[in-house]
């Protein structure tokens, strides 16, 4: 009965594409307008048809990891792909939608990350090994969005380009206070130590990143104008000039955006600048997929503009700017997928088959949010005062940034 329903639903869904599904009992089915080559799902267990029926958010990404869902070829980007087109042209089906409102309503209930929840979902990903995000990201280790200006850019050059678009952003001077929230590995930190002369203390959850960051500071000869403390960011004290979030506003989750936003008033000078860059969504409040809940970001959630802006209004801060960035992160989740299939074989070496393809999915599946599902990134600039940045963006045109310029990590 089950595959019975879920071959319904496929074939309402599959309009732009070919699908063939082999299921449990034999029969084989193919759907969409067959005008491109196929790709062929095996379905290898009686009980999968009626898991990808009732939870697809999470039986999907589960049956690809322990391999009771098989693509030919392994051509998971091509089955995702499709499926993302597909569900874009179609939002209104009525799975779609109960699964949208159920993960809605989780959200509510589980809504509150305090500062131990919080170290604990930061751990979950952030702690593996370092290794592992050596074998790809791009010699900094930046892992967030990278801002590629041409089309020929590397993810080498596109990430120095943020950091440099950032700096622009934040007018950083020599000597400036900064605080970095949710630093990572410190590389924005030192960056800003470097190139800018400032001194910057970053806080992150993770004992990883902090004591890489540390570690890196010491061999750059930056240790003492880029300070990195293990610490949640409701424990900050003291006043900067700027403060930056990069790729951390994601893990606050929406019960804590007035005290995310009064810690930046409270801790920012009255003639300070802050920027947050966090990943959105362009079409409303939604709900994260029960897959990434689960296996990747625990109580991660990518806000819509309107959440953010809502709290923002009453929070004593003013929106100077608000940046849309659309296709640049899944341009680099194309980059870093290419670099881990590359590097594979070294990551089976730490860990297993079944983790290995949990990561394969959570960078095709991501990639296919920001090219097909209205996943963007937002950068908005906030101030204590409307004069505490130019009246106009001409501040902004800076110098592009030159391969001969990127800066390897230590």
């Amino acid at each position: 009965m089950y595959a019975q329903l879920l071959s319904t639903f496929l074939g309402r869904l599959i309009k732009q594409g070919t699908l063939i599904v082999a299921y449990p009992d034999g029969l084989t089915v193919q759907y969409g307008d067959a005008l491109l080559s196929p790709v062929t799902v095996r379905l290898h267990t009686h009980s999968l048809p009626r898991k990808l029926l009732v939870r697809a958010d999470l039986a999907l990404g589960e049956a690809y990891m322990d391999g009771t869902l098989t693509v030919d070829k392994d051509d998971l980007y091509r089955l995702l792909e499709l499926l993302a087109v597909n569900l874009a042209r179609q939002p209104d089906l009525w799975q779609y939608r109960w699964l949208t409102h159920l993960r809605r309503l989780y959200r509510k209930i589980a809504r509150s990350n305090a500062p131990e929840r919080a170290q604990r979902n930061v751990a979950h990903h952030y702690d593996l090994s370092g290794a592992l995000y050596d074998l790809f990201l791009d010699a900094d280790r930046q892992y967030s969005c990278a801002y590629f200006r041409h089309p020929d850019d590397g993810l080498e050059v596109a990430q120095e380009n943020k950091k440099a678009l950032i700096a622009s952003k934040l007018l950083i001077e020599a000597s400036q206070r900064i605080l970095d929230v949710g630093c990572g590995w410190g590389g924005l930190a030192l960056y800003l130590a470097r190139e800018h002369g400032a001194n910057v203390t970053g806080v992150t959850l993770s004992q990883e990143q902090y004591r890489i960051a540390q570690e890196r500071a010491q061999l750059q000869g930056l240790a003492s104008s880029a300070r990195f403390r293990l610490e949640d960011y409701r424990q900050v004290r003291g006043t900067f000039d700027r403060i930056v979030s990069v790729g951390m506003f994601e893990h606050v989750g929406e019960a804590h955006y007035k005290e995310f936003f009064a810690m930046l008033r409270d801790r920012l000078a009255d003639d300070g600048v802050a920027l947050l860059h966090t990943i959105g969504r362009a079409d409303g409040p939604s709900a994260t997929w029960a897959w990434i809940d689960k296996y990747i970001f625990p109580a991660g959630y990518s806000p819509a503009l309107s959440e953010i802006l809502a709290v923002v209004e009453r929070s004593g801060l003013f929106v100077t700017d608000v940046e849309v960035w659309r296709l640049h992160y899944a341009e680099t989740l194309a980059a870093w997928r290419e670099r881990f299939e590359a590097n594979l074989n070294q990551i089976r070496a730490t860990y297993d088959e079944r983790f290995c393809r949990m990561w394969r999915f959570y960078l095709v599946v991501s990639e296919m949010a920001f090219r097909y599902n209205n996943h963007v990134v937002f950068q908005i600039q906030l101030a204590k005062r409307q004069d505490a940045v130019p009246l106009t963006r001409d501040y902004l045109i800076k110098p592009e940034v030159k391969s001969d310029r990127v800066v390897k990590a230590a």
